[in-house]
């Protein structure tokens, strides 16, 4: 029997309508509305996407959205110059700063730059290190996401093993403390875990984060257990020559054996965004009351 749809839009369509009411209630009652700054140092055009993405849901919630998008020859003393400029505005709750960023720039002094309560992509290293010992801190938001997801199929995760596999700063290492956190038996495998289709076979929470396409299949998931699909590849059908996303999870042999399952697109993706607001809205929240 096919696993069920961890379905990523609707959730994240309701988890946006509940950050809505939260600002409406803030607004109603004569405070300002929470405001996300996002900075885009030049012309990526995936970038471009997603921070015009960002804005227009950032403004259906009922936020302020700043946009500022320097040209691709900035200088670091300019962004930096920015940043300190945000941080020091009252009416910005969250700064975002586009990654990647041209090589001019260093992006580890440019998060470092941030202040960590502004930080709503939860990448400083306050809010790392605050996640890392259980702290309030910002999560980053494709983790957060999928947490999300995963208790949108089960609350309780206490006493179930869980298996992330990659190892980055952005997903991999907070994803796997966010699990720990939830009382989970965590393993982290990535490219010199041995054995890596019997360690994923032990997990209850299976999260593939390795930007490889369809390099897990069924042979990796337990019958029954819960996957969520961080990757987001773009490949070349070889039947009709068009390009196409697809996951870490071969979904089709995977959908098979787990008991629910992330699409892509369609699954983490829309939560990434979502949880940005939330975020932002969190971090506004600390501010107003």
């Amino acid at each position: 029997m096919a696993a069920a749809l961890i379905d990523g839009k609707a959730i994240a369509a309701s988890l946006r309508q509940s950050l809505a009411a939260r600002v409406a209630g803030w607004t109603a009652k004569g405070h300002r509305a929470p405001g996300l700054a996002v900075v885009l140092v030049g012309e990526d055009p995936a970038s471009q996407v997603y921070v015009a993405s960002k804005a227009r849901q950032t403004v259906e919630i009922g936020m302020v959205s700043v946009e500022h998008k320097l040209p691709v020859e900035t200088s670091e003393a300019a962004l930096l110059a920015l940043i300190a400029q945000l941080n020091a505005d009252p009416a910005i709750d969250g700064i975002l700063v586009q990654l990647p960023l041209p090589p001019q720039i260093n992006p580890d002094r440019v998060i470092e730059a941030i202040d960590p309560a502004k930080d709503v992509d939860g990448f400083h290293p306050v809010n790392v290190g605050r996640l890392s010992i259980g702290s309030r801190a910002f999560i980053p938001c494709t983790p957060r996401g999928s947490l999300h997801l995963i208790h949108s199929v089960r609350k309780d995760l206490s006493g179930l093993n869980a298996v992330v596999v990659g190892r980055s700063n952005i997903v991999g290492k907070p994803m796997a403390a966010l699990l720990l956190a939830q009382s989970c038996t965590v393993t982290i495998a990535h490219s010199r875990t041995r054995d890596l289709d019997s360690v994923c076979r032990s997990a209850d929470i299976l999260v593939a984060a390795v930007g490889r396409p369809k390099m897990l299949d069924a042979r990796y998931v337990k019958p029954g257990a819960i996957v969520i699909d961080v990757g987001i590849n773009r490949i070349t059908d070889p039947e009709t020559g068009k390009s196409r996303l697809v996951g870490d999870m071969d979904f089709a042999s995977a959908r098979e054996v787990a008991g629910a399952i992330t699409p892509v697109p369609g699954g983490v993706g829309p939560m990434t965004i979502a949880c940005l607001l939330e975020n932002t809205l969190d971090s506004y929240e600390v501010r107003i009351g």
